[in-house]
Formats: structure tokens, C-alpha cells, sequence
């Protein structure tokens, strides 16, 4: 290996030194120039007209080969071309992929650029090579472009400096948030979806008459974005509110959907609407994908009939299951829902990046067609007060014309005597020497002096515009309501696509959905055998048990359901009704299906129902309320709720129906007290429900004071006490109370309480 230095010393004679810096220092600070540029002239747009420099330069390049709406089309290898070599340095590929996203109408949504040819298509297909298709400027891009000709921004040379471009375009159309946009940089990221045109200038116009308006009311004019592809958008209001105040956020969006009936009590789902960036064929794939990995259960089959319009036929596995159903898993599994991201980091002024609110960014967008108003005034004025010098010189000539004729035609300097002679300016002179013969009529005099009114009216109006604050607010709201009438609502560009709906509130259990809903009869034995009978069974006297066993409890349901089981240990169960044994035979044990102590037995049984809140209690009187929710059990070994100590055992359980809590005990002894009285908990033993001395509780209710406390005596009849009829019995909860009254049952039990 050679031991000469890559890098001459500094000192070296005749060889050019250099100088050394710190590797940190040199690493800090091209690392940060590299940041500056990748953030100012490639990711971020600007918020005045909502563009990139690479689009930004597409479109400029279009306007000077003035590819303007009524103009014919060029090839958009031209365009790039012209582009690349005079204004963006990069290269093609990817700048004509910048220029095709900006004519597909599923990625635009105004889009700025009119293509013809194959620019690709919302499968994902790629656009033809650039010498194939063609392109001109839509009339959205000449909105944007608008008064560039007049001094309404500022330019700067281009990369060579052989060329001039604008650092900021015109935008008279609120581009930034119609169309939206998307980068990264280093270290920061923009993410903003489009928006209705209509609306955005609705925002706008009341901004202007109410600087101060709060984000809740401009959210009443701008609801939501309004993607290109339509769909529904499930975000609540409150989220999207607070995602316009900050700058940051999301949106939910959907697929928008139909069921059709396919006859015989058939159906299928027809997805018309795809949400936003998502390709359809991609989201099909994924879709066969998860059917043949047997993920999607509730679906059977899925096709693309789509032609022009998108239509995907999704069938389900079967006629019974629920089309909201199907829907809600296939949202949750595929990009048939998607979340879009809301971060709107965008350079103000075209120099500081900066997450704006919404209210922020439409009053930067107003602020920036003030300036370009103003300009393009001066701009005008200036051309006025040219023309005004001018048409002033002509009419001085008309009053001297015959001294002027001998002027310019016998003396050797006529510019300098006709300076001299009239007090004219130098563009005088040059403009009554430059006369046509033609133009010295008397009719040429009359429209000089009608012009010279006419402009002299126009002058006198932009200097009030240039001079008055409200003016020019005048001017930019006729300006923002011409624009809203051409792409209002009632347009077909400009009707909104996007609509906005509430998220059904349902939980899809994908091993429930595919449950056909049955009605059956769940009969329990005193012996703990339990079995399914079809339908809802009222005569269970012929059901028959085996010897020395007979009917415990009998639960009308359906097969979708959930049934809950208290066993004596306090500890609840859950089993699935549609794997439940039928109704032949005498069934099976529960002790097969949960793991149960040998010295406990169940207890009671009944439907889940979510939401209900449950009365637990134990033989020694202690209990307290329980979310029912709270009661199911993930595993055969149940979920141990109320806590029994050695010798106790769990005694009942009750829904909570009421306002008051009615207990008995063994002694016959009743008592009613407030259920505010008794504590809710998750699980534990409970406080004291009502003091039995020597003996234990045997049942208690949860019943509602107005309508009376009522119980079932051993004929089958119903007794109700009801005021007053109650107060013998009623007080705080854990005292004795009194002796039940006359006819109360000698099982000192209520009845059934499910």
C-alpha cells in the first residue's frame, strides 16, 4: 500500500492546501443544508398556492408554451422536456410521474392538468411513456396561474440562472386544501387530504367578514375533506374539530356499499366507491388473499365487475348472515376502511415549515391574494400612467398640429425641438414621432380623448383600491364568489363526494356472525345435566330427565346467545348456546364443559344480557351489585365474583331492576332497604345485606317501589305490596326486619328471578 497522503499537507509549495474542520462540524452543517433543501424545495408545499416546486415548474413550463384550456394538446414528452432543461433539473421519470398525478381525477381532486391518453388508473396500472400521451393546462391550473403575466409574484432565476421562474404562483384558487398534499422531508412530514372547492370559499367568505370566526364555526362550512373517490367518512365531530385546531389528526373512510338482492333470498354487497389512495386491484387481492387463508369467514366470494365505474360483488358465505355484519369485519380486516392522516405542515411564506389550524391556513391563503391584488393593481397602474404620458403627448400634437408637421419635417433634431418646443417627455417625443399619417384625423382625436377619460376613471379606482383595506376585501370576495359559483355544488366538478356518516356501534365477533340465529329452550337438571331443545318450549312437563333428576331451571334463548351459570363457590360461567348438545337424550354435564369443584354445584342460570347490572349474594347475607359485563368467563374456569368464606356458600344472584332491595332469611324475617345503600363492585365479598342471627339468607329482590314487591306463592299466584302496604318492613340496610306477612311462601323464596 502506498504511504502517500491522499490530501497534500497545507504547506506542501506548488500544491493547494485545504483546511481542516471537525468531521462533527462538517456532518452538522451539510446535513442541515441538505434538511433546508429537501424541506423548502422538494417535500413541503407552499401554503399560498399549495404546490411543490417540481409542480409548480410543470405548470409554468405549460403556461409559456401556452398550453392554456382552448389551446390543443402537446406531448408530454415535450412538456417535460422543456420543464427538465429549463427549470427542474431531476429527473424525467420522476417528473412526468408528478405531472401525471396531477391529471388523474382519482388522485386530483380538481385536477390541474388535462391529459389525453393513458394516464393510468385507479387498478394501479401505470401511465403510457410520455410520447404517447399528451397534455394541456385545465382551467383549475389557469385560476391558479392567473395574473402571473402581471407582476403578481416575485421571480427568481432558475437553476442556471439563464431563466427566470416564479417563486410563488397567484393562486386564485385555494389549491392547498382543495387538492391537498403529501411529502416527506427529514424529520418532518405533510399529509393534507382534499377538500370541496365550494365550501372551502364558503369558510373563506365568512373569515373575511368575521376575522375572529372559532374553528367549530368554520367547521360548520368546511365538514370534512371530500376525497376524489368518493366513500364515507365515520369520523365524529368532535375529533374532526379538533383535528382542524391543531393541524393534526385523521379521518376514517369507508367504502361506500349497497346490499342487492340476488332473488330466492339471496344477496350480495356492491362496493361502488373505494376509499382515497387505496388501488382497487391490491385491495382485491388482499381481499382473495384473507379468503383463502380463511380469515374472512363471513365472506364466500369476490369479484370485479367494474368498467368505467368501480362495482365489486363481495357474496357472503351464506343468505343468514348479516350484511352489516359482514361489512363491519371486512372494514376491520381490509382497506375497504382506512384512516387518512391530517398533518398540515406547510411553509408560510414560502420559508418557515409549520403545522397550521384551518382557520390559519385559509387566512395565509387570503393574506397572499391581497399581495398579489395590490401587486397586480400597480402593476395596471403603472401601464395606465404609461399610456395616460402617451395619450397626453397625442393630444398636445393635435393642438400644435401643424407646428409639429413642421417640426418634424424641417429641423435636424425634431425629438429635442419637440421636447423643447411643447415640454413633452421623452416617451412623448418617441410616441408622436412614431404617428402614422393615418392616425392625425379629427375622429382619431375624439377616441384619443375618450380612452384618455376612460383610463383616467381606471387610474383614479386602483389608487383607492391601493389606498383602502376594504377594497380590496370587496375585490377578493367577488373574486372568491366567482370562484365558488364555478365550482359550486350544484356542478358536477364540484359536487361533493365525500358524505359523512356515524359508525354502526356493534362488535363483530366473527365466531358469532357465522352462528345461524335458532330460538332454543336450555333446560339445566337439578343433577347439572344440560341439553338444547329447538324453539321456545312452554310445556316442559313431558320433557324427561333421568331417574331421580328433574328440572332445575329452563332459559327460552336463541343459539347466538351467551349463558351465564353461578355456581355455589361464587364463581360465574359462560357457555356458548350453539355448542350446547341438542334436545335427543337427556343431554350432558356441565362439569364436562367447566372445571367446577366436586363439593359445589350450579347454582342458578340465564341469558347474558350487556349492560345489566346483577344483585350477588351468599347464605351469610353479604352481597353487593355487579355489571353483568363483568360476570363472563374467558376460560372453563370460570370468573370468581362473590368471595364465600369456609362454611358459606353463593346463595343468589338477581338483575337489578328498581330502586329497592327486599331480603329474606331462613327465619322468615324480611327487609327492605334503598339499593343506593348497597355498594357496586367487580368482585368480592360484599357488605351486609341484613342481620339473620343462627340462620342464613335464603332470597332477596331488586324491585322498583312505585310498582310493589311481589312474590309467587306455591299455587302459582301473584302477590304484590306496594306504599304503604311496605312501610311496616322498611329500613336501612343490615338490620333484622320483621316477620314476612300473612301468605308469604314456606320456601321463604320471592319465585323465579330470571
Amino acid at each position: 500500500m502506498s504511504k502517500k497522503p491522499i490530501l497534500p499537507p497545507p504547506d506542501e509549495p506548488g500544491r493547494p492546501g485545504f483546511e481542516a474542520i471537525p468531521l462533527k462540524t462538517a456532518l452538522e452543517e451539510r446535513y442541515l443544508a441538505y434538511a433546508l433543501s429537501t424541506i423548502m424545495h422538494r417535500a413541503l408545499p407552499d401554503v399560498r398556492d399549495g404546490l411543490k416546486p417540481v409542480h409548480r415548474r410543470i405548470l409554468y413550463t405549460m403556461q409559456t408554451l401556452n398550453l392554456e384550456p382552448p389551446s390543443s394538446f402537446m406531448k408530454c414528452a415535450r412538456i417535460v422536456g422543456e420543464a427538465m432543461g429549463k427549470y427542474h433539473p431531476h429527473g424525467n421519470v420522476a417528473l412526468y410521474e408528478a405531472m401525471v398525478r396531477l391529471a388523474q381525477d382519482f388522485s386530483q381532486r380538481y385536477p390541474l392538468v388535462e391529459g389525453q391518453g393513458n394516464f393510468g388508473n385507479i387498478d394501479g396500472d401505470n401511465a403510457a411513456a410520455d410520447r404517447y400521451t399528451e397534455a394541456r393546462l385545465t382551467d383549475t391550473s389557469a385560476s391558479i396561474l392567473d395574473g402571473l403575466n402581471e407582476d403578481a409574484v416575485d421571480f427568481r432565476p432558475n437553476y442556471d440562472e439563464k431563466e427566470r421562474e416564479p417563486v410563488v404562483l397567484p393562486a386564485a384558487f385555494p389549491n392547498i386544501l382543495a387538492n391537498g398534499s403529501a411529502g416527506i422531508a427529514v424529520g418532518m412530514a405533510t399529509n393534507i387530504p382534499p377538500h370541496n372547492a365550494d365550501e372551502l370559499c364558503a369558510a373563506a367568505l365568512h373569515l373575511i367578514k368575521h376575522p375572529n370566526a372559532t374553528i367549530e364555526k368554520l367547521v360548520e362550512f368546511v365538514p370534512g375533506p371530500d376525497f376524489p373517490t368518493g366513500g364515507v367518512i365515520v369520523e365524529s365531530r368532535e375529533s374532526i374539530i379538533e383535528s382542524y385546531r391543531t393541524g393534526r389528526g385523521g379521518f376514517r373512510q369507508r367504502a361506500r356499499w349497497t346490499k342487492e338482492d340476488t332473488g330466492r333470498g339471496t344477496w350480495q354487497i356492491i362496493v361502488t366507491e373505494i376509499p382515497y389512495q387505496v388501488q382497487k386491484s391490491k385491495l382485491i387481492e388482499k381481499l382473495a388473499e384473507l379468503l383463502s387463508d380463511k380469515k374472512l369467514p363471513l365472506l364466500g366470494d369476490v369479484r370485479d365487475e367494474s368498467a368505467e365505474d368501480i362495482r365489486l360483488i363481495l357474496e357472503p358465505k351464506s343468505r343468514t348472515v348479516d350484511p352489516l355484519v359482514l361489512m363491519e369485519s371486512l372494514f376491520k380486516l381490509t382497506e375497504l376502511e382506512v384512516r387518512f392522516g391530517l398533518n398540515m405542515n406547510v411553509l408560510s411564506a414560502g420559508q418557515v415549515p409549520g403545522v397550521l389550524s384551518l382557520k390559519e391556513v385559509l387566512q395565509q391563503w387570503l393574506e397572499h391574494r391581497v399581495e398579489v391584488l395590490i401587486r397586480r393593481s400597480k402593476h395596471r397602474l403603472a401601464k395606465i400612467e404609461h399610456r395616460l404620458e402617451v395619450l397626453d403627448g397625442y393630444l398636445i400634437a393635435y393642438l400644435n398640429l401643424d407646428e409639429v408637421i413642421r417640426i418634424v419635417r424641417y429641423e435636424d433634431d425634431p425629438k429635442a425641438q419637440l421636447i423643447a418646443k411643447f415640454k413633452l417627455s421623452e416617451v412623448q417625443a418617441e410616441a408622436i414621432l412614431n404617428l402614422r399619417l393615418r392616425s392625425l384625423s379629427k375622429l382619431e382625436e375624439v377616441e384619443i380623448r375618450g380612452e384618455h377619460d376612460k383610463l383616467s376613471k381606471e387610474r383614479a379606482g386602483l389608487l383607492d383600491l391601493i389606498a383602502s383595506d376594504d377594497l380590496q376585501w370587496a375585490r377578493i370576495t367577488e373574486e372568491i364568489k366567482a370562484t365558488r359559483e364555478r365550482y359550486s355544488k350544484k356542478t358536477k366538478l364540484g359536487a361533493r363526494r365525500s358524505t359523512f356518516e356515524d359508525a354502526p356501534t356493534i362488535d363483530v365477533d366473527l365466531s358469532q356472525a357465522l352462528i345461524e340465529k335458532e330460538p332454543i329452550t336450555v333446560v339445566l337438571s337439578d343433577k347439572g345435566w344440560i341439553r338444547a331443545l329447538k324453539g321456545h318450549q312452554d310445556d316442559l312437563a313431558k320433557v324427561e330427565f333421568k331417574q331421580g333428576d328433574s328440572l332445575k331451571r329452563a332459559v327460552k334463548c336463541s343459539t347466538t346467545d351467551k349463558l351465564i351459570i353461578l355456581g355455589t363457590n361464587g364463581r360465574f360461567y359462560t357457555l356458548e348456546a350453539n355448542l350446547l348438545p341438542g334436545g335427543r337424550g337427556h343431554g350432558e354435564p356441565v362439569r364436562l364443559m367447566v372445571d367446577i369443584e366436586e363439593s359445589s354445584d350450579f347454582l342458578e342460570m340465564f341469558v347474558f344480557q350487556p349492560g345489566r347490572k346483577l344483585l350477588v349474594a351468599s347464605t351469610a347475607a353479604y352481597g353487593f351489585v355487579v355489571p353483568e359485563d363483568e360476570v363472563i368467563a374467558s376460560t372453563r374456569k370460570g370468573k370468581q365474583i362473590l368471595n364465600v368464606s369456609e362454611g358459606e356458600e353463593a346463595r343468589l344472584v338477581v338483575p337489578v331492576e328498581g330502586d329497592s332491595v327486599a331480603t329474606i332469611g331462613d327465619n322468615r324475617k324480611l327487609l327492605v332497604f334503598p339499593l343506593s345503600e348497597v355498594n357496586e363492585m367487580a368482585r368480592g365479598k360484599g357488605v351486609i345485606l341484613q342481620r339473620i342471627k343462627d340462620g342464613t339468607l335464603m332470597d332477596a329482590r331488586v324491585f322498583s317501589s312505585a310498582a310493589g314487591l311481589t312474590w309467587l306463592d306455591s299455587a302459582g299466584r301473584t302477590f304484590t305490596l306496594t306504599g304503604n302496604d311496605l312501610a311496616e318492613w322498611q329500613g336501612a340496610r343490615a338490620q333484622a326486619g320483621k316477620l314476612a306477612p300473612k301468605g308469604f311462601p314456606r320456601s321463604n323464596t320471592f319465585g323465579p328471578a330470571f
